[in-house]
């Protein structure tokens, strides 16, 4: 008897709770909804780790914080600092929204290079105007053994769009963008004489996933990294993503 008893007590305690937290979102939802266009269509709302805190999600991945009331907003990285390192608890649950899995890029708008057997696979969204895309293609000449999809991604102005352009037309792409990113031979601009719309598919659907920057790397397991890793980082993520 004593056992049914905590049990109910139990269920009752949950049902408060679920009720407690639906309130809370109907407030925050109802006021930000009213004072704030943005928050007129609110995706998500979900407690933190912080008491009172909530998060708040639009537009898909947009991620803001309030009180329980929606009184007080704010946009910024949280970050736990009680884990055996620093962790961006923003930027871990922004990565999942935006997560890519890796058999559902759009091949058909990259173009591919394979090294050795080809096994290991990679896809990169790359601008060529990008130093630092540069110096991440001189350590990638060092990994074997992989097959690397190559999505020209033009975000930094009309001369990327124009280089990306002539580079996708060119007879042997891969070749005319190694000429570029690693010897700054230029594809002639009178090859830019095909379809270009996959350059603004790459564009369109960076901005759906949120690729910010150049070079982005996509490995097979879905994980994404940002920025020029080195040689032994990509045979990291490489290794790891094979399991």
């Amino acid at each position: 008897m004593k056992l049914s008893t905590t049990v109910c007590a139990a269920v009752l305690a949950l049902g408060t709770l679920a009720s407690s937290l639906h309130a809370q979102e109907a407030t925050i939802r109802s006021n930000l909804g009213k004072r704030i266009q943005l928050f007129k269509n609110i995706d998500e709302v979900r407690k933190t780790s912080i008491p009172g805190i909530y998060e708040i999600r639009v537009n898909g991945a947009e991620i803001y914080y309030s009180d329980a009331k929606g009184d007080h907003i704010f946009q910024g990285n949280l970050i736990l600092t009680n884990d055996k390192e620093l962790r961006n608890l923003t930027e871990e649950r922004i990565n999942k929204l935006t997560a890519v899995k890796f058999d559902k890029l759009p091949f058909k708008d990259a173009f591919t290079i394979v090294r050795g057997n080809g096994q290991r696979k990679l896809a990169v969204f790359e601008d060529p105007n990008c130093g630092y895309c540069k110096r991440f293609e001189r350590d990638l000449q060092k990994v074997d053994n992989v097959t690397i999809y190559m999505f020209l991604y033009p975000i930094l102005g009309p001369d990327s769009t124009e280089k990306s352009k002539a580079i996708w037309c060119s007879k042997d792409k891969v070749t005319a963008w190694q000429d570029w990113m690693l010897r700054d031979q230029a594809a002639p601009a009178a090859a830019a004489m095909c379809d270009v719309s996959p350059l603004a598919r790459n564009v369109e659907f960076g901005k759906t996933y949120r690729i910010n920057g150049t070079p982005t790397l996509i490995f097979q397991d879905g994980n994404r990294v940002p920025g020029a890793i080195d040689a032994q980082q990509i045979e990291k993520h490489l290794a790891a993503a094979k399991g």
